[in-house]
């Protein structure tokens, strides 16, 4: 699939020399924490054990790390940097669902997130995860087959939950931040937030998996090919209050995605904003470069302070 090449070239994939190492870790001084007591919901096999793979190609002056063939999901909360806010971010690393790119849309993410005052809890969900077609013309009731990424991103809204008043959090202000297929996770848990796709497991499972607000950053797969709102994300008025951003020369996913998820989004009278520059291609990340989309995370902190998940 050629969208799905280009994501993994972005990663590393396509990048020649790699440096290839074992699980993924974070930095000293963050601890990684596992998702699920035993073996997940619906686990499938893995095409190998789990691998980070460091590219050469530069993206803003810096490499990307992917992680691939995760089959034991973890999550690693930052504690905010200076005034605790009380909001928190779930982040969602993006990679067509074949890998994560967990420095430049996960770790960088969080960087700029406890910088904000915002806990942030980096996602490390289950991949390869395609277990049905993306562009499929179907009815609603056909998608029924559930994602092993969307039964953990239900699981970690729950645990943030769950953990609020360890981790200084509001339970009223945990919302969600994805990108790429990131993105579409973050449209799924906006959008199925109501029904666990598992039985329950633990008093984690019993608090709400709703994301108070949602950030879709260069979202795919929301449109099908005949730019109608896949169905797999069905909008209604409950759907999260969304901040949506894409570049009009995306070609990797295609800028309809947005558009479309932000139609289905304002015909249902649901809070969003959507931002559209001309250029900047896919998966650039928070990465600070000369193009004026760069400066999209001011736009972001500013609507997270209208919606009120910031102080004014």
């Amino acid at each position: 699939m050629k969208v799905l090449a280009v994501i993994l070239c972005l990663l590393a994939a396509c990048t020649g020399a790699q440096a290839k190492t074992a699980l993924w870790q974070p930095a000293a001084g963050h601890a990684q924490l596992p998702l699920w007591p035993g073996t997940p919901p619906d686990a499938q096999p893995m095409p190998g054990p789990e691998y980070t793979t460091t590219g050469t190609r530069l993206l803003g002056g810096k490499t990307v790390t992917g992680v691939y063939n995760v089959s034991r999901p973890t999550m690693t909360v930052y504690a905010p940097v200076g005034r605790n806010s009380g909001a928190a971010v779930v982040v969602f690393p993006g990679g067509g669902f074949e890998g994560l790119a967990m420095d430049l849309e996960g770790t960088e993410a969080c960087d700029w997130l406890v910088s904000r005052g915002i806990t942030c809890v980096l996602l490390k969900y289950r991949v390869p995860s395609l277990p049905y077609d993306w562009h499929c013309k179907c009815r609603p009731d056909d998608f029924v087959v559930p994602t092993m990424a969307l039964e953990d991103a239900q699981r970690a809204m729950g645990l943030v939950r769950l953990h609020a008043g360890e981790w200084h959090i509001d339970p009223h202000k945990v919302g969600v931040m994805g990108f790429s297929a990131g993105g579409f996770l973050v449209a799924e848990i906006s959008t199925r937030y109501a029904h666990r796709l598992y039985p329950a497991v633990d008093a984690a499972d019993k608090e709400s998996a709703r994301p108070d607000f949602a950030l879709a950053i260069y979202p795919g797969h929301l449109a099908t090919d005949d730019d109608k709102l896949n169905p797999n994300v069905p909008v209604t008025r409950e759907t999260s209050p969304t901040f949506l951003v894409q570049a009009e020369d995306d070609y990797v996913d295609g800028v309809n995605q947005s558009l479309v998820y932000y139609a289905a989004l304002a015909k249902a009278r649901v809070p969003a904003e959507l931002h559209l520059y001309a250029h900047g291609g896919h998966a650039f990340g928070l990465r600070r470069t000369r193009q004026p989309i760069t400066g999209w995370p001011d736009l972001a902190e500013a609507w997270l302070r209208t919606i009120g998940a910031l102080p004014h």
